[in-house]
């Protein structure tokens, strides 16, 4: 089978959402190499400034793991024939429509110019958590419900200026967010582990079955991966609510 290759262009948000993508896509046999640039906090803005300047303040993350070695867009784009390549804006700016144009326009201009055959994707990020300390989120009016409608709404409208399909982490991870084990609201656990980013087990693994589920349709639930320390009953709510997003249950 020939090997998959996906390029995250991103930020943290894309780190959690890619750490364990590489172990699922093994588990069921699938050549799946996953690179993702790392600038934490990385806005569209500051991606197209680097495209711009040819900046290797990016940290090639390669199945999940730090490389500890800094590149630029430019040269990485060309270093592989990407398959899908995955962007997406910075979480404190998601909400906001105007902070997407014109430079994810611009971004993907110019991605398309150096990799015509690849498929290219937003990743709809998240809100955060109901009492984050997120410097950013009284943008919001510290609000997770108001930040989730503000942020889905943005995305449903780059994708549709763009022709993007959208991968829907932000809407698998609102409907976990009401199953139990994690009403976080009713004290039971939080997906994230500091008020915004993803929790290093259930979180991350949430995000890496999302985008497996979108972009190969195969049913999670037969997938073996489980990251070291998981509950399986936990991991099996996260299943079925990825399945149900999918329409995957019969």
């Amino acid at each position: 089978m020939d090997e998959t290759k996906l390029l995250a262009v991103g930020n943290s948000f894309s780190e959690d959402a890619l750490y364990y993508l590489h172990d699922v896509a093994k588990a069921d046999g699938m050549e799946l190499k996953v690179v993702n640039l790392y600038i934490g906090g990385c806005s569209l803005e500051r991606h197209w400034n680097n495209v711009l300047t040819e900046s290797k303040d990016y940290l090639y993350e390669l199945n999940g793991q730090s490389t500890e070695r800094y590149v630029s867009v430019n040269e990485i784009l060309k270093e592989e024939k990407w398959n899908y390549i995955i962007t997406q804006q910075a979480s404190h700016d998601s909400g906001m429509e105007g902070t997407y144009f014109p430079y994810l326009n611009q971004l993907l201009d110019y991605f398309k110019s150096i990799c015509p055959a690849a498929e290219y994707l937003l990743h709809k990020t998240w809100a955060y958590e109901i009492d984050s300390n997120h410097s950013e989120f009284g943008r919001y009016h510290c609000s997770q419900q108001e930040m989730y409608e503000k942020l889905s709404k943005c995305y449903d409208i780059a994708a549709q200026k763009t022709g993007m399909r959208l991968i829907p982490c932000g809407d698998v991870i609102q409907a976990v967010r009401k199953t139990p084990p994690f009403r976080y609201e009713l004290g039971e656990k939080s997906l994230c582990r500091d008020g915004y980013h993803m929790d290093m087990i259930y979180g991350r693994y949430l995000l890496a079955g999302v985008i497996y589920t979108f972009l190969f349709r195969q049913d999670i639930r037969k997938n073996n991966f489980v990251p070291e320390g998981a509950d399986m009953e936990t991991l099996n709510v996260i299943k079925r609510c990825i399945c149900e997003k999918f329409d995957l249950i019969r």
